[in-house]
């Protein structure tokens, strides 16, 4: 059985409030990421959109009440947050089950063209360099001429000093905004374990996690770092358009 739609709906709102404790600005971040998107498909009737690290579908229901035309293809590996996604934003999107970065990962996802635009939000930054560097090459492959890859994340800079400062100035916006009250990572895993309805998941989420343990990490490489690869992918323009403390916005625009 899977889980409600009540049940989900509280899980997803507690997820969105969790999320705030992290993400400095996130709704105006994937405000600015729609308005990336919308400007990019602005002459195409039902664009195709690809929400990478979809979570419980958080910016694929945004994005599909902006441009309500567009075919939003969905991932992630985690069958808790997809299972939610399935149940409270089943409308905004196709959930697809599949390891990014992975080989073969882009064979399941079953587009049927080329890719409009591709994004993400705190999501990539598990993946080590060279599995980067191979999803963004995998991305361009898929892409539209003049399409783009949307990256919202935390990138620190690699000075310590400057590091501190851009972390400093996100945690003050972050108090300021009274989003640092909100209850942590953690906590919200550790409540939603204790949910009968979603043990089955976490039985099949700790099985994934003892098979990947030791292949991810939270690299967290600079905007920078992430600009380069891109352009070795084969994104020759490639531009921050939003920025608050450590909080960026990246955008590779496929030539």
């Amino acid at each position: 059985m899977g889980v409600s739609t009540v049940a989900a709906k509280v899980w997803v709102e507690r997820w969105e409030r969790q999320q705030q404790h992290y993400a400095v600005d996130r709704e105006e971040r994937f405000t600015v990421i729609a308005d990336v998107v919308e400007h990019v498909v602005a002459d195409r009737a039902a664009p195709l959109l690809l929400d990478l690290g979809c979570g419980p579908g958080s910016l694929a229901a945004r994005l599909a009440s902006r441009m309500p035309a567009a075919q939003i293809v969905a991932v992630d590996m985690d069958p808790v947050l997809l299972e939610l996604a399935r149940a409270h934003h089943g409308d905004a999107a196709r959930y697809v089950d599949a390891v990014i970065g992975e080989a073969g990962w882009t064979d399941v996802l079953g587009l049927g063209g080329p890719v409009d635009a591709a994004v993400s939000t705190t999501a990539l930054h598990y993946l080590p360099e060279p599995e980067l560097l191979r999803t963004y090459q995998q991305l361009a492959e898929l892409l539209r001429p003049g399409g783009v890859v949307v990256n919202g994340d935390h990138f620190p800079p690699r000075s310590v000093s400057c590091s501190r400062l851009t972390a400093h100035v996100g945690r003050c916006r972050a108090e300021r905004s009274g989003t640092r009250t909100a209850e942590d990572w953690h906590t919200w895993w550790r409540a939603a374990a204790q949910d009968p309805l979603l043990a089955p998941l976490f039985v099949q989420r700790e099985r994934r996690e003892s098979a990947r343990r030791g292949r991810t990490a939270d690299w967290h490489l600079t905007a920078g770092d992430h600009a380069r690869l891109m352009r070795r992918a084969g994104f020759h323009d490639v531009t921050p358009v939003w920025q608050v403390g450590d909080s960026c916005v990246l955008v590779g625009v496929k030539a």
